[in-house]
């Protein structure tokens, strides 16, 4: 019976040994494998894999896309304006190998990569190119620290920035020259309006001119104008042309009564005589 207990002890531990040596690799992930220190061959996964403990070691390195917050970062642009400027890095990792034996943490280092990178960019720039040019900003950002992390087997996808945060005093100056542009292009608009105005109302006036039967025709339209209207009070203009007209038929009365008033008293000496 006792000869017994130490063959089950050791059936046992040789069960737990097996169920230790089997390792399961998802499919977003890859297996790095040291046998005695080596890497043993290229990354496994994903599967079912057998190592041997503690011969063997087996590190697990994702592949999916991993999403960084970089921290807000105080820089001082190139036109002396102090700010905060934060943003966001999409990379992954492409050589689980690379990633394991070139550098100790990759996000850690892609973490700090990205917040220098950011400081150095934004203090080469000014204001007005760091609000204005975003997308070539996050395009250099991408291409400079992708190609630092590639040797560690890291591939950046994109780089945007988020926000950038300006001083109270700043706002309040970009604020006051956003008002004095828009009150200089509403000056501008009113103003081109008002000479085309001018222009077109110049070209009416020589056609009323040329052609006096349109101020007639724009004095009917006025009327019904005002007949469609709901006020209570109506204003009549009359043309000019109307009174010209009276002006001209009263004058040739005034010249018929002179010539007969020359006619009679001429004829009153004649019978005289």
């Amino acid at each position: 019976m006792e000869a017994y207990l130490p063959l089950g002890a050791v059936l046992v531990f040789v069960l737990l040994y097996v169920f230790s040596c089997i390792r399961i690799v998802n499919e977003y992930e890859r297996a790095v494998i040291f046998r005695l220190g080596r890497v043993l061959g290229s990354a496994k996964g994903p599967g079912i894999f057998i190592i041997f403990p503690p011969i063997d070691k087996m590190i697990k390195v994702s592949l999916r896309t991993v999403t960084l917050d970089v921290p807000s970062q105080d820089v001082i642009t190139r036109d002396n304006v102090s700010i905060l400027i934060n943003a966001v890095v999409y990379f992954r990792v492409f050589d689980p190998v690379k990633s394991v034996i070139d550098v100790e943490d990759y996000f850690y280092a892609t973490s700090q990569m990205a917040q220098t990178t950011l400081r150095s960019i934004a203090g080469e720039l000014e204001l007005d190119q760091i609000l204005a040019e975003r997308e070539r900003i996050n395009a250099e950002l991408q291409k400079i620290i992708d190609t630092q992390t590639d040797p560690w087997g890291v591939k950046v996808s994109a780089v945007e920035i988020k926000h950038v945060d300006l001083p109270q005093e700043m706002k309040r100056a970009m604020a006051q020259q956003a008002e004095a542009e828009r009150s200089r292009r509403s000056k501008v608009i009113r103003a081109e309006g008002e000479y085309q105005a001018s222009k077109k109302l110049t070209e009416a006036a020589g056609l009323f001119a040329t052609e006096p039967i349109s101020v007639q025709l724009r004095y009917l339209q006025t009327l019904v104008e005002l007949g469609t209207s709901g006020s209570t009070i109506l204003a009549f203009p009359l043309p000019l042309d109307l009174f010209k007209a009276l002006t001209e038929k009263r004058q040739g009365n005034k010249g018929s009564e002179s010539q007969d008033s020359q006619s009679d008293s001429s004829s009153g000496e004649s019978s005289q005589r």
